[in-house]
Protein backbone atom coordinates (compact mmCIF):
# COMPACT_ATOMS: atom_id res chain seq x y z
CA UNK A 1 0.00 0.00 0.00
CA UNK A 2 1.23 3.34 -0.38
CA UNK A 3 1.43 6.13 2.13
CA UNK A 4 0.74 9.73 1.97
CA UNK A 5 0.64 12.36 5.38
CA UNK A 6 -2.25 12.98 6.70
CA UNK A 7 -3.97 16.39 6.91
CA UNK A 8 -3.46 16.64 10.81
CA UNK A 9 0.61 15.77 10.46
CA UNK A 10 0.66 19.03 8.43
CA UNK A 11 -1.92 20.71 10.89
CA UNK A 12 0.56 19.97 13.90
CA UNK A 13 3.50 20.50 11.81
CA UNK A 14 2.51 24.24 11.32
CA UNK A 15 0.65 24.49 14.90
CA UNK A 16 4.02 22.99 16.58
CA UNK A 17 6.42 25.89 14.34
CA UNK A 18 4.33 28.68 15.04
CA UNK A 19 4.09 28.10 18.79
CA UNK A 20 7.75 27.63 19.03
CA UNK A 21 8.50 30.70 16.82
CA UNK A 22 5.86 33.06 18.38
CA UNK A 23 6.89 32.14 22.00
CA UNK A 24 11.22 32.37 21.24
CA UNK A 25 10.35 35.73 19.24
CA UNK A 26 7.97 37.27 21.82
CA UNK A 27 9.35 35.27 25.58
CA UNK A 28 6.47 33.40 26.10
CA UNK A 29 7.12 29.98 27.34
CA UNK A 30 3.50 29.60 27.73
CA UNK A 31 2.92 29.83 23.98
CA UNK A 32 6.62 27.04 23.94
CA UNK A 33 4.47 24.80 26.77
CA UNK A 34 1.00 24.91 24.82
CA UNK A 35 2.15 23.31 21.91
CA UNK A 36 4.99 20.82 23.28
CA UNK A 37 2.06 18.55 23.31
CA UNK A 38 1.93 18.84 19.33
CA UNK A 39 5.39 18.89 19.00
CA UNK A 40 6.18 15.48 20.77
CA UNK A 41 2.81 13.85 19.57
CA UNK A 42 4.82 14.49 15.95
CA UNK A 43 7.98 13.24 17.28
CA UNK A 44 7.07 10.03 18.23
CA UNK A 45 4.80 9.38 15.45
CA UNK A 46 7.31 9.51 13.08
CA UNK A 47 9.87 7.47 15.61
CA UNK A 48 7.04 4.48 16.17
CA UNK A 49 5.00 4.70 12.98
CA UNK A 50 5.42 1.87 10.70
CA UNK A 51 3.41 0.60 7.80
CA UNK A 52 0.40 -1.69 8.78
CA UNK A 53 0.80 -5.03 8.07
CA UNK A 54 -2.41 -6.50 6.88
CA UNK A 55 -3.29 -9.59 4.59
CA UNK A 56 -6.75 -10.27 2.91
CA UNK A 57 -8.17 -13.74 1.90
CA UNK A 58 -11.06 -13.27 -0.53
CA UNK A 59 -13.28 -15.93 -1.06
CA UNK A 60 -17.31 -16.45 -2.13
CA UNK A 61 -20.40 -18.12 -0.38
CA UNK A 62 -21.22 -19.17 -3.82
CA UNK A 63 -19.31 -19.21 -6.86
CA UNK A 64 -22.53 -19.42 -9.18
CA UNK A 65 -25.75 -17.41 -8.71
CA UNK A 66 -28.39 -15.83 -10.47
CA UNK A 67 -29.67 -12.32 -11.69
CA UNK A 68 -31.33 -10.56 -8.58
CA UNK A 69 -29.67 -13.09 -6.31
CA UNK A 70 -27.19 -11.52 -3.25
CA UNK A 71 -23.68 -12.66 -3.67
CA UNK A 72 -21.62 -12.52 -0.51
CA UNK A 73 -17.91 -12.04 -0.26
CA UNK A 74 -16.16 -13.20 2.17
CA UNK A 75 -13.16 -11.47 3.63
CA UNK A 76 -10.42 -12.85 6.05
CA UNK A 77 -8.33 -10.56 7.58
CA UNK A 78 -5.04 -10.72 9.76
CA UNK A 79 -2.41 -8.39 10.41
CA UNK A 80 -2.34 -5.42 12.93
CA UNK A 81 -2.19 -3.05 14.71
CA UNK A 82 -4.22 -0.79 12.64
CA UNK A 83 -6.64 1.27 14.58
CA UNK A 84 -8.78 2.70 11.61
CA UNK A 85 -9.90 0.64 8.53
CA UNK A 86 -11.70 0.79 5.66
CA UNK A 87 -12.30 -1.80 3.09
CA UNK A 88 -15.05 -1.14 -0.13
CA UNK A 89 -15.06 -4.17 -2.48
CA UNK A 90 -15.38 -2.72 -6.41
CA UNK A 91 -18.58 -3.31 -8.15
CA UNK A 92 -17.94 -3.76 -11.86
CA UNK A 93 -20.80 -2.48 -14.48
CA UNK A 94 -23.55 -5.42 -13.48
CA UNK A 95 -23.43 -5.71 -9.94
CA UNK A 96 -24.46 -3.49 -7.17
CA UNK A 97 -22.63 -2.99 -3.54
CA UNK A 98 -25.29 -3.77 -1.23
CA UNK A 99 -23.01 -3.71 1.73
CA UNK A 100 -20.77 -0.67 0.63
CA UNK A 101 -17.79 -0.07 2.58
CA UNK A 102 -17.01 -1.42 6.43
CA UNK A 103 -14.79 0.58 8.48
CA UNK A 104 -13.21 -2.00 12.08
CA UNK A 105 -10.18 -1.87 13.70
CA UNK A 106 -7.67 -4.54 13.70
CA UNK A 107 -5.44 -5.47 16.79
CA UNK A 108 -2.18 -6.98 16.56
CA UNK A 109 -2.25 -10.48 15.18
CA UNK A 110 -6.28 -10.54 15.02
CA UNK A 111 -8.15 -12.87 12.89
CA UNK A 112 -11.44 -11.11 11.63
CA UNK A 113 -14.20 -12.19 8.93
CA UNK A 114 -16.23 -9.86 7.29
CA UNK A 115 -18.77 -9.81 4.86
CA UNK A 116 -19.70 -7.95 1.58
CA UNK A 117 -22.74 -7.96 -0.25
CA UNK A 118 -22.80 -7.19 -3.39
CA UNK A 119 -26.51 -7.70 -5.68
CA UNK A 120 -26.54 -8.99 -9.52
CA UNK A 121 -28.22 -6.94 -11.89
CA UNK A 122 -27.15 -8.87 -14.73
CA UNK A 123 -25.72 -12.08 -15.93
CA UNK A 124 -22.17 -12.48 -16.62
CA UNK A 125 -19.22 -13.83 -15.66
CA UNK A 126 -16.97 -10.82 -13.37
CA UNK A 127 -13.85 -10.43 -11.08
CA UNK A 128 -14.19 -9.63 -8.28
CA UNK A 129 -11.55 -8.21 -6.32
CA UNK A 130 -8.90 -7.39 -5.35
CA UNK A 131 -10.35 -5.21 -2.34
CA UNK A 132 -9.59 -1.38 -2.08
CA UNK A 133 -8.13 -0.96 1.41
CA UNK A 134 -7.61 2.49 3.50
CA UNK A 135 -5.94 2.27 7.28
CA UNK A 136 -4.05 5.00 9.39
CA UNK A 137 -1.00 4.25 11.76
CA UNK A 138 -1.53 4.27 14.98
CA UNK A 139 -0.74 7.79 16.12
CA UNK A 140 -3.13 9.20 12.74
CA UNK A 141 -0.35 10.86 10.95
CA UNK A 142 0.21 8.88 7.96
CA UNK A 143 -2.51 7.50 6.06
CA UNK A 144 -2.24 4.41 3.67
CA UNK A 145 -4.06 2.91 0.81
CA UNK A 146 -4.06 0.54 -1.81
CA UNK A 147 -5.35 -2.86 -3.18
CA UNK A 148 -5.25 -6.09 -1.18
CA UNK A 149 -5.91 -9.67 -1.53
CA UNK A 150 -6.63 -12.06 -5.21
CA UNK A 151 -9.18 -11.40 -7.11
CA UNK A 152 -12.09 -14.30 -7.22
CA UNK A 153 -14.50 -14.91 -10.21
CA UNK A 154 -18.16 -15.57 -9.90
CA UNK A 155 -20.67 -16.41 -12.79
CA UNK A 156 -24.33 -14.74 -12.66
CA UNK A 157 -26.94 -17.13 -14.24
CA UNK A 158 -29.49 -15.15 -16.64
CA UNK A 159 -32.76 -15.76 -15.00
CA UNK A 160 -35.56 -16.83 -17.31
CA UNK A 161 -39.53 -17.96 -16.89
CA UNK A 162 -40.36 -21.64 -17.43
CA UNK A 163 -42.48 -21.97 -20.90
CA UNK A 164 -45.30 -24.42 -20.67
CA UNK A 165 -45.38 -24.53 -24.76
CA UNK A 166 -42.97 -24.61 -27.02
CA UNK A 167 -42.61 -24.56 -31.22
CA UNK A 168 -42.52 -28.07 -31.55
CA UNK A 169 -39.85 -29.23 -34.86
CA UNK A 170 -41.09 -30.02 -37.80
CA UNK A 171 -38.54 -33.58 -38.10
CA UNK A 172 -37.47 -35.56 -35.28
CA UNK A 173 -34.38 -37.63 -34.72
CA UNK A 174 -34.23 -41.39 -34.14
CA UNK A 175 -33.25 -41.53 -30.34
CA UNK A 176 -36.19 -42.08 -27.88
CA UNK A 177 -37.84 -38.69 -26.90
CA UNK A 178 -41.05 -37.23 -25.86
CA UNK A 179 -41.70 -35.70 -29.33
CA UNK A 180 -44.54 -37.82 -31.18
CA UNK A 181 -43.01 -38.74 -34.57
CA UNK A 182 -44.95 -39.72 -37.99
CA UNK A 183 -43.72 -42.92 -38.32
CA UNK A 184 -45.68 -45.76 -36.87
CA UNK A 185 -44.44 -48.24 -34.27
CA UNK A 186 -43.93 -48.46 -30.37
CA UNK A 187 -45.29 -45.52 -28.64
CA UNK A 188 -48.42 -44.69 -26.37
CA UNK A 189 -49.89 -42.24 -28.94
CA UNK A 190 -52.69 -43.83 -31.31
CA UNK A 191 -52.10 -43.55 -35.14
CA UNK A 192 -54.70 -45.49 -37.03
CA UNK A 193 -56.21 -48.78 -37.60
CA UNK A 194 -55.09 -51.12 -40.12
CA UNK A 195 -55.80 -55.31 -41.11
CA UNK A 196 -53.64 -57.68 -39.45
CA UNK A 197 -50.82 -59.05 -41.03
CA UNK A 198 -48.16 -61.63 -40.43
CA UNK A 199 -45.53 -60.32 -37.17
CA UNK A 200 -48.07 -57.97 -35.92
CA UNK A 201 -48.39 -58.32 -32.04
CA UNK A 202 -51.67 -60.28 -30.33
CA UNK A 203 -51.49 -56.98 -28.12
CA UNK A 204 -51.98 -54.39 -30.60
CA UNK A 205 -54.98 -56.46 -31.84
CA UNK A 206 -58.46 -53.54 -31.54
CA UNK A 207 -60.98 -56.19 -30.41
CA UNK A 208 -63.71 -53.56 -31.00
CA UNK A 209 -63.12 -53.07 -34.51
CA UNK A 210 -62.38 -57.03 -34.70
CA UNK A 211 -65.83 -57.99 -33.73
CA UNK A 212 -67.36 -55.46 -35.69
CA UNK A 213 -66.35 -56.17 -39.25
CA UNK A 214 -65.08 -59.97 -38.15
CA UNK A 215 -61.80 -59.72 -40.06
CA UNK A 216 -58.61 -59.09 -37.66
CA UNK A 217 -57.61 -55.24 -36.85
CA UNK A 218 -54.30 -53.52 -34.80
CA UNK A 219 -53.83 -50.41 -33.38
CA UNK A 220 -50.79 -48.42 -34.87
CA UNK A 221 -49.13 -46.24 -32.92
CA UNK A 222 -46.50 -42.87 -33.13
CA UNK A 223 -43.17 -43.39 -32.42
CA UNK A 224 -41.88 -41.56 -29.38
CA UNK A 225 -38.56 -39.78 -30.94
CA UNK A 226 -36.55 -36.47 -30.04
CA UNK A 227 -34.98 -33.56 -31.93
CA UNK A 228 -32.53 -31.43 -32.04
CA UNK A 229 -32.53 -27.79 -31.22
CA UNK A 230 -29.99 -25.12 -31.78
CA UNK A 231 -29.95 -21.93 -30.60
CA UNK A 232 -28.59 -19.17 -32.72
CA UNK A 233 -27.59 -15.39 -31.08
CA UNK A 234 -26.56 -12.90 -32.95
CA UNK A 235 -24.14 -11.29 -30.89
CA UNK A 236 -22.69 -8.44 -34.21
CA UNK A 237 -24.80 -5.33 -32.42
CA UNK A 238 -26.68 -4.39 -29.25
CA UNK A 239 -28.60 -1.62 -28.47
CA UNK A 240 -30.02 -0.66 -25.57
CA UNK A 241 -28.38 -0.02 -21.81
CA UNK A 242 -28.30 -1.37 -18.07
CA UNK A 243 -30.58 -5.07 -17.74
CA UNK A 244 -32.39 -4.97 -20.69
CA UNK A 245 -30.35 -4.78 -23.76
CA UNK A 246 -30.84 -6.96 -27.00
CA UNK A 247 -28.04 -9.06 -26.20
CA UNK A 248 -29.49 -9.72 -22.58
CA UNK A 249 -32.96 -10.50 -23.83
CA UNK A 250 -31.38 -13.14 -26.12
CA UNK A 251 -29.20 -15.24 -24.07
CA UNK A 252 -32.47 -15.16 -21.70
CA UNK A 253 -35.00 -16.26 -24.38
CA UNK A 254 -32.18 -18.50 -25.30
CA UNK A 255 -32.25 -20.04 -21.64
CA UNK A 256 -35.34 -20.46 -21.25
CA UNK A 257 -35.99 -22.07 -24.34
CA UNK A 258 -32.76 -24.69 -23.49
CA UNK A 259 -34.67 -25.57 -20.40
CA UNK A 260 -37.74 -25.87 -22.00
CA UNK A 261 -36.41 -28.24 -24.88
CA UNK A 262 -34.19 -30.43 -22.66
CA UNK A 263 -37.33 -31.50 -20.33
CA UNK A 264 -38.98 -32.72 -23.64
CA UNK A 265 -35.31 -34.91 -24.03
CA UNK A 266 -34.58 -32.74 -26.87
CA UNK A 267 -31.23 -32.47 -27.90
CA UNK A 268 -30.20 -28.69 -27.37
CA UNK A 269 -26.85 -26.92 -29.04
CA UNK A 270 -25.85 -23.10 -28.76
CA UNK A 271 -24.31 -20.97 -31.89
CA UNK A 272 -23.20 -17.57 -30.48
CA UNK A 273 -22.85 -15.90 -34.30
CA UNK A 274 -21.24 -12.52 -33.75
CA UNK A 275 -17.29 -11.07 -33.63
CA UNK A 276 -16.41 -14.21 -32.35
CA UNK A 277 -17.98 -17.40 -33.10
CA UNK A 278 -18.61 -19.33 -30.19
CA UNK A 279 -20.59 -22.88 -29.95
CA UNK A 280 -21.36 -25.96 -28.22
CA UNK A 281 -22.30 -29.13 -29.49
CA UNK A 282 -25.75 -30.61 -29.48
CA UNK A 283 -26.25 -32.79 -25.93
CA UNK A 284 -29.24 -33.69 -23.80
CA UNK A 285 -30.36 -34.21 -20.23
CA UNK A 286 -30.24 -31.94 -16.75
CA UNK A 287 -26.42 -31.03 -16.96
CA UNK A 288 -26.41 -30.03 -19.99
CA UNK A 289 -28.86 -26.80 -18.89
CA UNK A 290 -25.64 -26.00 -16.94
CA UNK A 291 -23.19 -26.18 -19.91
CA UNK A 292 -25.92 -24.35 -22.30
CA UNK A 293 -25.81 -21.39 -19.45
CA UNK A 294 -22.06 -21.17 -19.37
CA UNK A 295 -21.88 -21.24 -23.52
CA UNK A 296 -24.45 -18.38 -23.03
CA UNK A 297 -22.55 -16.64 -20.47
CA UNK A 298 -19.81 -16.55 -22.84
CA UNK A 299 -21.58 -14.57 -25.59
CA UNK A 300 -20.62 -11.11 -25.95
CA UNK A 301 -20.86 -8.18 -28.45
CA UNK A 302 -17.11 -8.14 -30.14
CA UNK A 303 -16.41 -5.39 -32.81
CA UNK A 304 -15.50 -7.00 -36.25
CA UNK A 305 -15.99 -5.96 -39.62
CA UNK A 306 -14.96 -9.10 -41.03
CA UNK A 307 -17.59 -11.13 -43.10
CA UNK A 308 -18.55 -14.22 -41.37
CA UNK A 309 -20.03 -17.34 -42.88
CA UNK A 310 -21.05 -20.89 -41.49
CA UNK A 311 -17.60 -22.77 -42.91
CA UNK A 312 -16.29 -21.43 -39.67
CA UNK A 313 -18.80 -24.09 -37.56
CA UNK A 314 -18.25 -27.74 -37.26
CA UNK A 315 -20.61 -29.90 -38.94
CA UNK A 316 -21.58 -32.25 -35.81
CA UNK A 317 -22.52 -28.80 -34.10
CA UNK A 318 -25.36 -28.22 -36.69
CA UNK A 319 -26.78 -32.01 -37.22
CA UNK A 320 -29.02 -32.31 -40.45
CA UNK A 321 -32.87 -32.17 -39.52
CA UNK A 322 -32.58 -29.66 -36.78
CA UNK A 323 -34.78 -26.55 -35.69
CA UNK A 324 -32.48 -23.70 -35.18
CA UNK A 325 -34.38 -21.09 -33.59
CA UNK A 326 -32.24 -17.78 -34.23
CA UNK A 327 -32.42 -14.60 -31.95
CA UNK A 328 -31.37 -11.62 -33.60
CA UNK A 329 -32.88 -7.87 -34.27
CA UNK A 330 -31.94 -8.27 -37.33
CA UNK A 331 -29.41 -5.28 -37.40
CA UNK A 332 -26.22 -6.63 -39.49
CA UNK A 333 -26.59 -8.32 -42.77
CA UNK A 334 -24.25 -10.71 -41.77
CA UNK A 335 -26.36 -12.18 -39.44
CA UNK A 336 -28.99 -12.09 -42.38
CA UNK A 337 -26.71 -14.23 -44.81
CA UNK A 338 -26.18 -16.56 -42.12
CA UNK A 339 -29.56 -16.91 -41.40
CA UNK A 340 -30.42 -17.59 -45.31
CA UNK A 341 -27.50 -19.48 -45.86
CA UNK A 342 -29.70 -21.74 -42.94
CA UNK A 343 -32.57 -21.84 -44.24
CA UNK A 344 -31.14 -22.80 -48.34
CA UNK A 345 -29.01 -25.58 -46.41
CA UNK A 346 -32.86 -27.59 -45.48
CA UNK A 347 -32.86 -26.52 -41.86
CA UNK A 348 -36.03 -25.54 -39.85
CA UNK A 349 -35.64 -22.44 -39.04
CA UNK A 350 -37.47 -20.36 -37.19
CA UNK A 351 -36.27 -16.06 -36.10
CA UNK A 352 -37.54 -14.39 -33.38
CA UNK A 353 -36.53 -10.49 -34.16
CA UNK A 354 -36.03 -8.86 -30.61
CA UNK A 355 -37.28 -5.05 -31.51
CA UNK A 356 -34.81 -3.19 -30.58
CA UNK A 357 -37.08 0.64 -30.81
CA UNK A 358 -38.26 0.14 -27.30
CA UNK A 359 -34.89 -0.44 -26.02
CA UNK A 360 -33.90 2.79 -27.11
CA UNK A 361 -35.81 4.64 -25.11
CA UNK A 362 -35.64 8.12 -25.01
CA UNK A 363 -32.81 8.57 -27.44
CA UNK A 364 -34.71 8.11 -30.39
CA UNK A 365 -36.13 11.71 -30.25
CA UNK A 366 -33.17 12.98 -30.55
CA UNK A 367 -32.61 10.64 -33.83
CA UNK A 368 -33.05 12.62 -37.04
CA UNK A 369 -36.76 11.16 -38.23
CA UNK A 370 -35.34 10.55 -42.08
CA UNK A 371 -32.47 8.75 -40.03
CA UNK A 372 -35.40 6.46 -38.12
CA UNK A 373 -36.78 5.80 -40.54
CA UNK A 374 -34.36 4.60 -43.04
CA UNK A 375 -33.37 2.15 -40.11
CA UNK A 376 -36.51 0.62 -40.06
CA UNK A 377 -36.77 0.48 -43.59
CA UNK A 378 -33.78 -1.66 -43.44
CA UNK A 379 -35.35 -3.76 -40.92
CA UNK A 380 -38.68 -4.30 -42.75
CA UNK A 381 -36.87 -5.03 -45.91
CA UNK A 382 -34.35 -7.82 -44.02
CA UNK A 383 -37.78 -9.24 -42.21
CA UNK A 384 -39.79 -9.27 -45.44
CA UNK A 385 -37.02 -11.37 -47.62
CA UNK A 386 -36.64 -13.91 -45.21
CA UNK A 387 -39.94 -14.04 -45.13
CA UNK A 388 -40.17 -14.29 -49.02
CA UNK A 389 -38.05 -16.95 -48.63
CA UNK A 390 -40.53 -19.25 -46.47
CA UNK A 391 -38.62 -18.61 -43.44
CA UNK A 392 -40.99 -18.17 -40.04
CA UNK A 393 -40.14 -14.23 -38.71
CA UNK A 394 -41.83 -13.67 -35.57
CA UNK A 395 -41.03 -10.42 -33.96
CA UNK A 396 -41.69 -9.92 -30.03
CA UNK A 397 -41.51 -7.06 -28.30
CA UNK A 398 -39.37 -7.17 -25.29
CA UNK A 399 -42.58 -5.56 -22.74
CA UNK A 400 -44.40 -9.13 -24.13
CA UNK A 401 -44.17 -12.42 -22.33
CA UNK A 402 -41.50 -14.65 -24.38
CA UNK A 403 -44.42 -17.18 -24.94
CA UNK A 404 -46.70 -15.29 -26.89
CA UNK A 405 -44.20 -14.99 -29.06
CA UNK A 406 -43.79 -18.71 -30.03
CA UNK A 407 -48.03 -19.03 -29.82
CA UNK A 408 -47.20 -16.50 -32.88
CA UNK A 409 -44.94 -18.73 -34.19
CA UNK A 410 -46.59 -22.49 -33.83
CA UNK A 411 -49.74 -20.48 -35.64
CA UNK A 412 -47.67 -18.97 -38.77
CA UNK A 413 -45.83 -23.03 -38.78
CA UNK A 414 -49.41 -24.48 -38.17
CA UNK A 415 -50.33 -23.10 -41.69
CA UNK A 416 -47.29 -23.13 -43.06
CA UNK A 417 -46.67 -27.19 -42.19
CA UNK A 418 -47.14 -28.16 -46.03
CA UNK A 419 -44.41 -26.35 -46.75
CA UNK A 420 -42.56 -27.75 -44.31
CA UNK A 421 -43.33 -31.18 -45.09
Amino acid sequence: MTSRRHPRLVAYAALAALGMLGGVALGRPDLIALVAPFAVWLALGGALSSRPRLRVDIGLERSRTAEGEVAALILGLEGGPIPWLELEAPAPAGLEAKTGRIRLCLSEGARETRRLELTCKRWGAYRLGPIGARAQDPFGLFQFSGEVGEGVGIRVYPSWARLRQLVPPARTQVFAGNRIARQSGEGIEFAEVREFLPGDRVRHINWRVTARTGVPHVNLLHLERNSDVILFIDSFTEVGQGRDTVLSLAVRAAAALAEGHLRQRDRVGVVGFGGLVRWLHPAMGPRHLYRVVEALLDTDVVTSYAWRDLEVIPPRVLPPAALVVALSPLLDPRSLGAMADLHHRGFDLLVLEIAPERLVGSELQRVDELALRVWRAQRDARRHRLQRSGVGVVEWHPEVPLEVALAAAREYRRSARPALR
